[in-house]
Protein backbone atom coordinates (compact mmCIF):
# COMPACT_ATOMS: atom_id res chain seq x y z
CA UNK A 1 0.00 0.00 0.00
CA UNK A 2 1.42 3.33 -1.04
CA UNK A 3 1.81 5.93 1.68
CA UNK A 4 1.86 9.68 1.28
CA UNK A 5 2.59 12.62 3.53
CA UNK A 6 -0.28 14.60 5.06
CA UNK A 7 -0.01 17.95 6.81
CA UNK A 8 -2.53 18.73 9.55
CA UNK A 9 -2.94 21.87 11.59
CA UNK A 10 -3.90 20.94 15.14
CA UNK A 11 -3.42 22.73 18.45
CA UNK A 12 0.00 22.01 19.91
CA UNK A 13 -1.46 20.80 23.22
CA UNK A 14 -3.66 18.27 21.39
CA UNK A 15 -0.66 16.99 19.43
CA UNK A 16 1.35 16.54 22.62
CA UNK A 17 -1.50 14.59 24.25
CA UNK A 18 -1.81 12.41 21.16
CA UNK A 19 1.95 11.76 21.08
CA UNK A 20 1.90 10.76 24.74
CA UNK A 21 -1.06 8.45 24.11
CA UNK A 22 0.68 6.87 21.11
CA UNK A 23 3.86 6.35 23.11
CA UNK A 24 1.96 4.72 25.99
CA UNK A 25 0.27 2.36 23.52
CA UNK A 26 3.49 1.60 21.64
CA UNK A 27 2.29 3.00 18.34
CA UNK A 28 2.87 6.09 16.26
CA UNK A 29 0.74 9.16 15.85
CA UNK A 30 0.48 8.37 12.13
CA UNK A 31 -0.85 4.91 12.93
CA UNK A 32 -3.43 6.33 15.36
CA UNK A 33 -4.70 8.78 12.74
CA UNK A 34 -4.77 6.08 10.05
CA UNK A 35 -6.75 3.71 12.31
CA UNK A 36 -9.26 6.43 13.10
CA UNK A 37 -9.70 7.36 9.44
CA UNK A 38 -10.28 3.70 8.53
CA UNK A 39 -13.22 3.61 10.96
CA UNK A 40 -14.95 6.34 8.95
CA UNK A 41 -15.60 3.87 6.13
CA UNK A 42 -16.66 0.91 8.30
CA UNK A 43 -20.36 0.21 7.64
CA UNK A 44 -22.55 0.58 10.70
CA UNK A 45 -19.71 1.73 12.90
CA UNK A 46 -19.57 5.08 14.63
CA UNK A 47 -16.04 6.51 14.88
CA UNK A 48 -14.79 6.38 18.42
CA UNK A 49 -11.66 6.88 20.41
CA UNK A 50 -9.33 3.85 20.62
CA UNK A 51 -9.78 3.79 24.39
CA UNK A 52 -13.41 2.75 23.88
CA UNK A 53 -12.26 -0.32 21.97
CA UNK A 54 -9.93 -1.13 24.88
CA UNK A 55 -12.78 -0.85 27.38
CA UNK A 56 -15.34 -2.80 25.37
CA UNK A 57 -16.04 -6.19 26.90
CA UNK A 58 -14.51 -5.50 30.33
CA UNK A 59 -17.79 -6.07 32.17
CA UNK A 60 -19.59 -9.40 32.06
CA UNK A 61 -22.50 -9.52 29.61
CA UNK A 62 -25.04 -10.04 32.41
CA UNK A 63 -24.29 -6.71 34.15
CA UNK A 64 -27.05 -4.14 33.63
CA UNK A 65 -27.31 -0.41 34.11
CA UNK A 66 -29.54 -1.09 37.12
CA UNK A 67 -26.78 -3.25 38.64
CA UNK A 68 -24.33 -0.39 38.15
CA UNK A 69 -26.71 2.10 39.77
CA UNK A 70 -27.19 -0.25 42.72
CA UNK A 71 -23.42 -0.56 43.05
CA UNK A 72 -22.99 3.22 43.06
CA UNK A 73 -25.76 3.70 45.62
CA UNK A 74 -24.13 1.16 47.93
CA UNK A 75 -20.67 2.59 47.39
CA UNK A 76 -21.62 6.19 48.11
CA UNK A 77 -24.34 5.59 50.69
CA UNK A 78 -23.74 7.70 53.77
Amino acid sequence: MEKTKLTLRIEKSVIELAKDYAHQHQTSLSQLVAEFLRTLDAPGRTPQAPILDDLTGILPADVSVADYHTYLEQKYEQ
